[in-house]
């Protein structure tokens, strides 16, 4: 075969000469990724938004003094000494309400009913709680003494005008929304989140959820007829599922991407699935994204067409890695997007997306590189082996407080990752854990 050959271009026909080391790939990755730009949303929209720029108030909260307790504004001066054998008569002079001040000043030996919430009249400088007073109509009388400040809340206390109150990078909780209200924003600036388009090809697959009746056991004749109806809520249409092959199976990869992009910040973008077609699956990569996962055809089969569409009309610098399961994952660019080639088998696309898809989402969105996974340590009950020079992710289980490997291999096998309680990552510079071994596990449940 010459140079000149369309075949001498095929990576099919190389196969994996060499898998490239994770750490090369994530090296090749990090240099590709870069932060989406800002836009501004309104404050209903941004709970679970980046915030794009650091958020400083320009105005004190509270605005005023304002009072802490139910009870009466007071010179402070005014009731010292006071208490039950020494009552001391305070003469009333209005009334203070929140949202409504009393526009007087409170001078000596006088005093303004007021309620928590309220602006402190001027003139006054403490209040003195109801349960420490005998009120009359224009008189009260103080049975205890209050300090100056004593039950005020004062201006700026919350939050200071000046005062930087988020920074930039800060992913916006609920709590954080009412903040933003007090200090007078209606509209917040954000990271755009990465629009994410999801490539699942395969003349083998179904869509979600559907199975052709040749697949499809009787439901049990003892079910109430709801359920009975449920079962086969996701047959194919009478005229198709005749025609349809037996063995063709229903789209995994579809559902559980468009979770984790959305997990991850990103925008999950799957019109449907897309056929073995060299051209269908081209034009679906060169859709309006910011990223496009590609789920199947990432191998060296007859049918794996992504790998050579991206070589061809792109860049892949990176297709096949040293890593178990997920070695035929592949990265690269077209038209200046990153493009990830995931393979078909579910526990392979799961990992290959947590690696490197993920990681791309998250940081282009303005959010940590690292996995979202909390991590515990605790001991192996079972060794792990594994081989220098390929990293590996190992399912495992916590049972009383030990932890059990499940699988490593086994790529296909999607309901391995639902048993799982997590995974624990050998590097490739080891051969394994011994049992006994504390080792670290990312938990799949927060």
């Amino acid at each position: 075969m010459s140079e000149s050959s369309p075949m001498a271009d095929d990576v099919r026909m190389r196969g994996f000469t060499r898998r490239t080391p994770v750490r090369d790939a994530l090296k090749w990755l990090d240099q590709q990724i870069h932060q989406l730009p800002a836009e501004l949303v309104s404050l209903h929209a941004a709970a679970g938004r980046v915030l794009a720029v650091d958020v400083t108030s320009s105005v004190n909260v509270p605005s005023f003094d304002r009072a802490m307790m139910d009870g009466f504004a007071v010179r402070a001066a005014d009731t010292l000494g006071a208490g039950p054998l020494r009552r001391m008569a305070l003469q009333v002079i209005g009334t203070a309400m929140p949202g409504r001040a009393f526009e007087g000043v409170v001078g000596p030996g006088q005093a303004v009913r007021i309620m928590t919430g309220a602006p402190m009249p001027k003139g006054a400088d403490a209040v003195l709680p109801a349960e420490f007073t005998e009120a009359q109509t224009e008189m009260v009388f103080a049975l205890g003494e209050v300090s100056p400040l004593k039950h005020v809340g004062r201006a700026g206390e919350d939050i200071a005008a000046g005062a930087t109150v988020f920074a930039a990078g800060r992913v916006l909780r609920p709590q954080d929304l009412g903040v933003l209200s007090s200090i007078g924003f209606a509209q917040v600036s954000v990271v755009r989140r990465p629009r994410v388009r999801i490539v699942v090809t395969g003349n083998e697959l179904l869509p979600a959820g559907c199975l052709p009746d040749s697949a499809r056991s009787q439901p049990p004749t003892d079910e109430p007829p709801s359920v009975r109806a449920d079962l086969v809520t996701n047959r194919l249409p009478e005229s198709t599922a005749e025609d349809v092959n037996c063995y063709r199976i229903p789209d995994a990869n579809g559902p559980m991407l468009a979770a984790l992009v959305a997990r991850d910040g990103g925008i999950p973008v799957q019109p449907g699935l897309v056929p073995d077609d060299p051209e269908a699956i081209l034009a679906a990569m060169r859709s309006e994204a910011d990223v496009v996962l590609v789920s199947g055809g990432s191998s060296v089969g007859m049918e794996d067409h992504a790998a050579v569409l991206l070589a061809q009309h792109g860049h892949l610098p990176i297709h096949g890695i040293a890593m178990r399961p997920s070695s035929p994952t592949g990265m690269g660019l077209l038209d200046g997007r990153l493009v990830f080639l995931l393979p078909g088998n579910p526990v392979s696309c799961l990992t290959a997306y947590d690696f490197f898809a993920g990681r791309a989402i998250r940081r282009m969105g303005g959010r940590s590189a690292d996995w979202p996974y909390r991590r515990i340590v605790a001991p192996l009950a079972r060794k792990i082996v594994s081989v220098i020079g390929r990293l590996d992710y190992a399912r495992v289980r916590m049972i009383d407080g030990r932890v059990h490997p499940l699988a490593i291999g086994g790529a296909a096998i999607l309901s391995s990752t639902t048993r799982a309680d997590g995974f624990v990552i050998v590097p490739d510079d080891s051969e394994g854990y011994a049992a006994g071994c504390d080792v670290e596990v990312f938990l799949y449940d927060a």
